[in-house]
C-alpha cells in the first residue's frame, strides 16, 4: 500500500540568476501545505479578534452613548420643567407686584388725602366698598379657575423682559416703601393732632332743644331792665332735660354760684372753655374726664334765672366767644336725643355741688375781658339769664 500523498516530498527549485547554478530544495509536502494553511488561520484569527474587540468597543460606546442620550434626555426635561416653573414664577411675582403696585398707589393715594384732611382742605379719607372689591379681586384672581382662552407660547426673551419690568417695578415700590415710612409717623401724628382737636372743639348742641331764648352779646337784662352784656347764649327747655358735653375736656370747675346756679366749666384743647349754668343737677366732679356728647347734667332754673334754660358759654383764653358758630355746623344726629352716660374716669367726690379746680374758687372765675369799646355802666362778671 502506497502511503499517503502528505508523507512524500518535494522539490523545490531556486533560481537566483541565469548565470548561477539552479538549487534544489526537498520539503516535506506537509509543510508546503501547513505553512500557508497557518498562515492563513493566524490572520483570520487575528482579523476576527479585532473584529471582536471592535464590536465590543462597538457596543460599549453604544451603551454609553445611550446612556449619555437618556442622562440628556432628563437633563433637558429638567430644564425645561424648571424653564417652566420659573415663567410661571416670573408671572406670578409680576402679579402680585402689579398687585402691590396697585395697594401702594392706593396707599400713597390715601397718604396724600390724610395729609388733606390734616391740613384741613378735604374731608376724611375714606375707601369706599366698590374699591375695597376691586383690590379684593385683584389678590384673588390665581385663585379662580373659571378661565380660558387661546394658548399662545411665550418665549425666553419674553419672559426676561417681563422679569426686567417686575424688577423695575420692585426697585419703584421699595421707594415709594420708604417715602411711606418716612413720611407716615409724621401724618399719622398730625392726624392724631387733628382728631383731638377735632374731639376737644365744642360742637355738639349741649340739650336737646334748639330754642334759643337770648343770644350772644348785648341785650337788655330780663331782671333790671337795663343794657347789659350777655356772654353765652340762653337755651330753654324743660326742667330735668340732659345737659351734654359740647366736647371732651376735663371738668375744672363742678359748683354753686348764686348767680350762675349750679354749674360746670369744662378745659378743652385750644385754651377753650365751655361753661353750663343754672343747672337743676350736677352729674361730674371735678377731675373727670368727658367725651362729646356725654350727659353731665340736668337743664334747670337755678342761680340768677328767670324760667327752666341752659346758659351756654365759650370762653377763649379768658374771653367770651359767641357759641353758636361752634355749633352751627352741628348735625342733628351729632348730638343724641338724651346723650351718652358719662364714663368717670377719675375717683373724685359725689355728684353735686364740686370743689373748684387747681387755683379757681366758685366765686373767682377766669377773668371775661368786656368787647371793646363797652359802655361804663356794664360791670361785674358776665352774667347769664333767662328770659
Amino acid at each position: 500500500m502506497k502511503g499517503r500523498w502528505w508523507n512524500g516530498r518535494m522539490t523545490l527549485l531556486v533560481i537566483r540568476d541565469a548565470e548561477q547554478a539552479v538549487k534544489q530544495m526537498n520539503v516535506p509536502k506537509m509543510l508546503v501545505v501547513s505553512v500557508p494553511i497557518a498562515a492563513v488561520l493566524s490572520i483570520s484569527g487575528l482579523v476576527l479578534s479585532m473584529q471582536w474587540k471592535a464590536a465590543a468597543e462597538i457596543s460599549e460606546l453604544e451603551g454609553m452613548l445611550a446612556h449619555q442620550s437618556e442622562a440628556l434626555e432628563v437633563t433637558v426635561k429638567n430644564k425645561d420643567e424648571a424653564i417652566q416653573r420659573l415663567q410661571n414664577e416670573i408671572i406670578r411675582l409680576s402679579s402680585e407686584t402689579e398687585t402691590v403696585k396697585q395697594r401702594l398707589n392706593h396707599m400713597s393715594s390715601l397718604e396724600k388725602q390724610l395729609e388733606d384732611f390734616v391740613e384741613g382742605t378735604s374731608a376724611v379719607p375714606q375707601e369706599s366698598g366698590e374699591e375695597q372689591a376691586r383690590f379684593v379681586h385683584s389678590t384673588a384672581w390665581n385663585e379662580q379657575r373659571q378661565v380660558g382662552g387661546e394658548e399662545i407660547g411665550v418665549d425666553i426673551e419674553q419672559m426676561l423682559e417681563l422679569a426686567e419690568r417686575s424688577r423695575l417695578d420692585l426697585i419703584q415700590m421699595q421707594r415709594m416703601l420708604s417715602s411711606i415710612q418716612r413720611s407716615a409717623p409724621a401724618v399719622l401724628n398730625q392726624a392724631q393732632r387733628k382728631q383731638e382737636l377735632i374731639a376737644g372743639t365744642p360742637s355738639v348742641w349741649p340739650t336737646k332743644s334748639r330754642r334759643l331764648t337770648s343770644s350772644f352779646g348785648y341785650r337788655k337784662d330780663p331782671l333790671t331792665g337795663y343794657a347789659a352784656f350777655h356772654a353765652g347764649i340762653d337755651i330753654g327747655g324743660e326742667t330735668g332735660d340732659s345737659v351734654l358735653a359740647a366736647a371732651e375736656g376735663e371738668v375744672i370747675e363742678a359748683s354753686f354760684n348764686t348767680s350762675r346756679g349750679n354749674y360746670i366749666i369744662i378745659r378743652h384743647v385750644n385754651q377753650l372753655d365751655t361753661w353750663y349754668m343754672h343747672l337743676q343737677q350736677i352729674h361730674v366732679s371735678v377731675g373727670d374726664q368727658v367725651g362729646k356728647g356725654d350727659i353731665i347734667g340736668a337743664l334747670g332754673t337755678t342761680g340768677r334765672s328767670t324760667g327752666p334754660h341752659l346758659h351756654f358759654q365759650i370762653v377763649e383764653r379768658g374771653d367770651p366767644i359767641d357759641p353758636l358758630p361752634f355749633l352751627s355746623d352741628a348735625a342733628a344726629e351729632d348730638t343724641p336725643a338724651e346723650g351718652r352716660p358719662m364714663k368717670v374716669s377719675a375717683a373724685s367726690g359725689a355728684s353735686g355741688s364740686g370743689s373748684s379746680g387747681p387755683g379757681r374758687s366758685p366765686s373767682s372765675p377766669p377773668s371775661v375781658k368786656r368787647l371793646s369799646p363797652l359802655p361804663k355802666w356794664i360791670t361785674g362778671e358776665a352774667q347769664a339769664y333767662g328770659t
